[in-house]
């Protein structure tokens, strides 16, 4: 790997434990987002910023995601698996790559989808003012999801100030989201990292700070539009209607179904080989690839597979 100029890095070793019996089947990073696999829309991402060299960290599941993605070259890169054998956290994981990385790394958290405002600025920080590192970030209205992420406070020159983990208490609404670019002293700081009382984990916001400490510069880009976190099926079928939203679009259809005539869809994506055999409503769901629905019965907000019926409301 050596024609990109910055490195492609996907963590895609998570376990959708909370995803039922869907997480046990798919992994989360190729969960279909509009028939198209999440990590799909990462590599374009990455390929949009001219990365083609591509590092994707797997781990449960992880056949299956080399099985759908392959070498990369259906997608224009070229893609490298290494395993993680231990769950120790994020910093855990993206230290374990230092042997594989020589140059700067843009990194995803393979079970986020995004929506983005001109995410070359990532780039452009970057290049302009020759960080550490680059944090993807977005303003919240919402404290509860600065709670659940991590806070980014900034001094007035817009250098980073200060990250915290999952913060009680919320003095800065500026969220860093799961989309960073590293330059390689990260890894000095991944080595100086302690495990946290918090989850007993290495946590990258702990090797960024880190980074701040000794005194190396670090930037905020803000580029994040819209981004989800797949953790429940309802984050599925939310990232579902947001991807229909920005086709602009209220359904989706996939190849060689069969719709009765009395079938009506709202806000829903039907997978490819899906035969819907009755008059029914379908308002909010994901059917997947290959199911068959003969009861006439309507669904909201459910996600369909040849052998469940998960609903948002339960999850």
């Amino acid at each position: 790997m050596s024609s990109s100029k910055y490195l492609g890095v996907i963590l895609a070793a998570g376990h959708g434990s909370r995803m039922g019996p869907f997480g046990e089947q798919v992994p989360k990073p190729i969960a279909p987002i509009c028939n198209k696999p999440l990590l799909v829309y990462q590599l374009e991402h990455l390929k949009s910023l001219g990365i083609t060299d591509v590092i994707i960290v797997i781990g449960h599941l992880g056949h299956v995601i080399t099985q759908v993605l392959g070498d990369g070259t259906a997608h224009g890169v070229r893609i490298r698996y290494v395993e993680q054998q231990q769950r120790l956290g994020l910093a855990h994981a993206v230290g374990q790559l230092e042997r594989y990385v020589d140059r700067p790394f843009v990194l995803f958290l393979g079970d986020l989808y995004f929506q983005f405002n001109e995410l070359p600025r990532l780039i452009e920080e970057f290049e302009t003012h020759k960080p550490a590192a680059v944090l993807s970030v977005k303003e919240e209205s919402d404290v509860n999801e600065v709670k659940k992420n991590f806070s980014v406070a900034l001094h007035d020159d817009g250098t980073v100030r200060r990250v915290i983990e999952k913060p009680r208490y919320v003095s800065s609404m500026l969220k860093g989201c799961g989309l960073y670019l590293f330059d390689l002293p990260i890894f000095d700081a991944i080595r100086r990292t302690p495990r946290t009382a918090m989850r007993d984990e290495y946590e990258l916001t702990d090797s960024i700070q880190i980074l701040l400490d000794y005194e190396y510069p670090v930037r905020a880009a803000a580029v994040v539009e819209y981004d989800m976190n797949l953790t429940f099926i309802r984050d599925l079928i939310t990232c579902c209607g947001m991807e229909l939203e920005r086709r602009g679009t209220a359904q989706l259809v996939g190849e060689h179904c069969t719709i009765d005539p009395g079938v009506t869809l709202l806000h829903t994506v039907l997978g490819d080989r899906v035969k819907i055999t009755k008059p029914a409503r379908l308002e909010r769901c994901v059917v997947m690839p290959g199911v068959t629905l003969d009861d006439g019965h309507d669904y909201v907000d459910t996600v369909i597979t040849p052998h469940a019926r998960l609903h948002a409301k339960h999850s």
